[in-house]
């Protein structure tokens, strides 16, 4: 009998990597190298369908049976009411499977992809991973609403990051008592196994496990480098591959130009006949009811990609298309019923790997190719592992109309590309699957802004506030009950407001000295940035700060442009949420009243980025829905530590004295509230205004202190402008990257309880139950404020060498009531 090579022995040679665990490990995974600052190895599996062609009934039966096991596991009652939930892109077919094996379990997978028309139900971050941002677009806003169990399936199951940060997110919106996670393969750390116990504990909901195998990972000291130097001396560069073979193809032989050779009449089209209305997958949900309809249609559609093959064709490839994967698959595996020929299933995608033409190594070839999708986040590279070089008589490639684009077609696409490599191409489209929008009664009116007095201690003409006031609406909580019930899942931190914080005199001395040693700093910044919007934004901007940080920081750029240039510019406050996007009806208002394309948005400072995420995807989701274009989505801010966004005064992390306080010096607003028994589909987002706090307002004198430096810091401003005009201020997101590593670092995994840079830290203390404060060793004057505030509320504040940021807040996820915070004690873990 001949041996076999595993697919890992490459790399476990040269980098000492061990996979240590089920005797199945070494048929299900093989290992690849990746461009990666974190992880140099790649698991990568064989039976996923992914990157490694593979028989189809080998693919579904691997999911279908873990559907099996999950549907034994819950019972046929439990099983009847689950809804299954798979992750983009590399495990939308997977999940797909495992909810045909549950049986009647309705699925739905996250996407990249925003659709217009349809709400977001949610969405998390994938911090490991290449394309970071999930949304979920079901068609049915109730699909994740009800008690049954949530089946959630990955491909793999690594730290469990990305699984528990998905149903914390979900279950604070949606609580329920069981979760299933479901994945080919466990390869958790002996750090990591007892986290899902944990979680679930922390939750108060049970968590159960299904996998096809388990292990795990050894890795030397020095992988990580050993593995990226290995990556830098075999990957071909992008400059490489684009001036010495156009048609880019790694580790294959055949380089002849698909034109030259005989035999090649470009991808003939194969009209498929898919049913009107049938979803191409579950990026919307996919019920049991649609699952019958592609069942009774399948054998017709394969029996016309039969037809289409060329005669005497032995080895056929059928090949998904990113998120793309259960058509696909499905259909390869009808045709693997009909034809004598081998048929094979994989897909493209985002993700680069390193290729390598040796029979112990994963991933023996690529293709590189442009996107086709006009995808939002811009045109890029996209990959097709393991296809060159193979041998295909023909490739049958499976796009939804969507993908269906010039780009497909061009002389560098992927149609030309498969085309250098297999006799016959064939193209299958999938019709995109978009819902309907429901028709509703929208009002033609919305309210006019709200301004000072009435709202907020401003004056009339600095602000107008796109909110509703719901002052006499009690919305506080106490802070530890509110971390608790954030970290429980069981409130979003926008439908509640923390007690507002009472600065005793000896933090009130500390402000007002912060102040005046910051004064003119921050003139300096406000007068830097506004010359940058009037110059690079319009000449006549629509300042439109996000409330409430960004609003002192709207009002100083207004009064800068009122002082510098004689202009009289607009300036409203509007609400943006973390995880639910900005207030669509302010966006409405304020496309009825300006140009859209005069509207920049204004925040205080930048943390990890978080907010320029959102709104840049809010905005996208929006401008569909609507119709409305011309919004941009960058942020002007006065300072940027985390490089996220192009519009800035200063990337110094520095005191801000108005992050010093809460409402008190932003106009004694509260931070804006989202709360469906509060706030309507066509109501702004809601706040209070804190009339009682008029004694200890200190919001104009702040505008007024930094104003009045203007005069002294012109000059200077306008040369700092010049001079970041004339820099490369592309943004590196440092900060993001910062931010991951010390999540992991601290064992806090989930980055949106690091808190990075001043303003940020600041506001965990003021607001949240704070585990510890990292300083940046020598910090000097900037942080008193954080130590005083850290004394008082019994939080250790650690210096650390080489910070990026001058100090991070964090807040632990084992928070239970009582465990840090005023009383100082530490967390137990």
């Amino acid at each position: 009998m001949k041996n076999v090579v595993w697919t890992g022995t490459w790399v476990a040679e040269r980098l000492g990597v061990e996979l240590v665990g089920d005797e199945r490990l070494s048929d299900l995974l093989g290992l690849a190298l990746r461009r990666n600052p974190r992880r140099a190895h790649l698991l990568v599996s064989n039976v996923l369908g992914k990157h490694v062609p593979q028989s189809p009934s080998v693919v579904y039966g691997h999911g279908f049976a873990l559907g099996r096991r999950v549907r034994e596991l819950l019972g046929a009652e439990d099983a009847g009411a689950a809804v299954v939930l798979g992750y983009a892109e590399t495990a939308t077919g997977l999940g797909h499977c495992v909810a045909d094996g549950v049986g009647l379990a309705p699925y739905l997978h996250s996407t990249r992809r925003p659709v217009p028309g349809v709400d977001t139900a949610g969405g998390f971050e994938e911090s490991h991973s290449h394309a970071t941002s999930h949304l979920l677009l079901p068609e049915n806003p109730a699909l994740l609403a009800g008690a049954g169990p949530l089946v959630l399936v990955d491909d793999e199951f690594s730290t469990g990051n990305t699984v528990l940060n998905t149903i914390r997110d979900l279950h604070a919106r949606y609580p329920r008592d069981r979760y299933v996670v479901v994945a080919l393969v466990d390869m958790r750390s002996a750090a990591d196994l007892g986290r899902l116990a944990e979680f679930a504990t922390e939750i108060g909901a049970r968590v159960d496990l299904v996998t096809a195998a388990r292990g795990t990972v050894n890795l030397p000291e020095g992988v990580l480098e050993k593995g990226q130097a290995l990556v830098a001396e075999h990957e071909t560069t992008r400059t490489t591959e684009a001036t010495e073979n156009t048609k880019t193809t790694e580790n294959t032989k055949n380089t002849e130009p698909a034109d030259s050779r005989p035999g090649h009449p470009g991808a003939a089209r194969v009209e498929l006949g898919w049913p009107r209305g049938l979803p191409d997958g579950g990026r919307h949900g996919f019920t049991p009811g649609q699952r019958i309809r592609l069942d009774a249609a399948l054998p017709a559609m394969a029996a016309r990609v039969a037809e289409a093959l060329p005669e005497g064709a032995r080895h056929v490839l059928v090949l998904g298309f990113e998120e793309l994967m259960y058509a696909p698959l499905r259909l390869a595996r009808e045709l693997e019923q009909v034809v004598s020929a081998e048929v094979r299933y994989s897909t493209t995608t985002r993700s680069p790997v390193l290729a390598l033409d040796d029979p112990g190594y994963a991933i023996r070839t690529r293709l590189v190719f442009p996107a086709h999708d006009d995808p939002d986040d811009g045109p890029g590279e996209r990959y097709a592992y393991n296809v060159a070089g193979a041998g295909f008589d023909a490739v049958v490639a499976v796009v939804d109309s969507a993908a269906d684009t010039p780009a497909l077609h061009a002389p560098d696409g992927l149609l030309a590309q498969l085309a250098e490599h297999a006799p016959s191409v064939l193209l299958a489209v999938v019709p995109s699957y978009v819902p309907a929008r429901p028709s509703t009664e929208r009002p033609s009116m919305l309210p006019e802004p709200l301004r000072g007095p009435a709202f907020s201690s401003y004056a009339p003409d600095e602000v107008g506030w796109l909110l509703q006031d719901l002052s006499d609406v009690t919305l506080e909580a106490p802070t530890e009950e509110r971390e608790e019930a954030i970290q429980s899942g069981g409130a979003h931190y926008a439908e509640s407001l923390p007690v507002e914080y009472q600065p005793s005199p000896q933090y009130q001395e500390l402000f007002q000295t912060a102040l005046g040693t910051s004064a003119a700093r921050i003139a300096q910044a406000v007068g830097a940035v506004t010359e940058l919007v009037l110059a690079e934004r319009s000449p006549h901007p629509v300042l439109v700060s996000l409330a409430r940080a960004g609003t002192p920081v709207g009002v100083l750029m207004r009064r800068w442009a009122q002082h510098r240039h004689g202009l009289d510019l607009p300036h409203y406050a509007v609400s943006i949420v973390r995880g639910r996007g900005i207030d669509a009806n302010a966006l409405r208002w304020l496309a009825a009243h300006h140009d859209p394309a005069d509207v920049v948005f204004v925040d205080g400072w930048t943390g990890k980025g978080a907010i320029t995420r959102e709104l840049t995807e809010a905005i996208r989701e929006f401008e569909s829905a609507e119709g409305v274009t011309g919004f941009d989505p960058e942020i002007a801010v006065l300072a940027d530590p985390g490089s996220c966004v192009r519009t800035y005064g200063t990337r110094e992390d520095f005191l801000i004295p108005s992050a010093c306080l809460n409402s008190t010096v932003s106009g004694l607003i509260s931070r804006t509230v989202l709360r469906s028994d509060l706030v309507g589909e066509y109501d702004f987002h809601g706040a209070k205004f804190y009339r009682e706090l008029a004694g200890s307002d200190v919001s104009v004198d702040f505008l007024d202190a930094v104003a009045a430096h203007f005069p002294d810091v012109a000059d200077a401003a306008c040369a700092q402008a010049k001079e970041l005009l004339a820099t490369d201020r592309t943004p590196t997101w440092e900060g993001w990257a910062a931010v991951e590593r010390i999540s992991e670092e601290y064992e806090i995994h989930d980055v949106n309880l690091v808190k990075p840079g001043v303003g940020e830290t600041t506001r965990v203390l003021l607001r949240r139950v704070p585990w510890k404060i990292l300083a940046r060793a020598g910090a000097g004057t900037d942080l008193d404020h954080v130590r005083l505030l850290a004394q008082q509320r019994g939080v250790p504040v650690e210096e650390v060498d080489e910070l990026p940021y001058t100090c991070v807040g964090l807040i632990h996820p084992k928070y239970t009531r009582g465990a840090t915070g005023a009383d100082g004690k530490a967390v137990t873990v």
